[in-house]
């Protein structure tokens, strides 16, 4: 994929995650594209490494993937935060 893909995908995902994990976050706009973009690489490695297929590109399996990364970071920075 290239970069502007993932920024995007990643922005996508940033977004949707703290959507569903609403909080007060330290950080704004380029923190959830970081951990979109991270998330998406998380989410695609594990999924990857389960079967359950990679992040391949602005595509709906892909966002899950990239969203359920991102929402797996986002805990863990909150985790790590407090």
């Amino acid at each position: 994929m290239s970069w502007i893909i993932w920024l995007v995908l990643g922005l996508v995902a940033g977004i949707v995650a703290k959507l569903l994990m609403p909080g007060r976050d330290p950080g704004g706009f380029i923190i959830t594209i970081i951990l979109g973009i991270v998330g998406a690489m998380v989410g695609g490695f594990i999924s990857t490494r389960l079967g359950f297929g990679d992040v391949t590109g602005f595509n709906l399996p892909s966002i899950i993937i990239a969203v359920l990364g991102a929402m797996l970071l986002l805990f863990l920075y909150r985790l790590i935060r407090r």
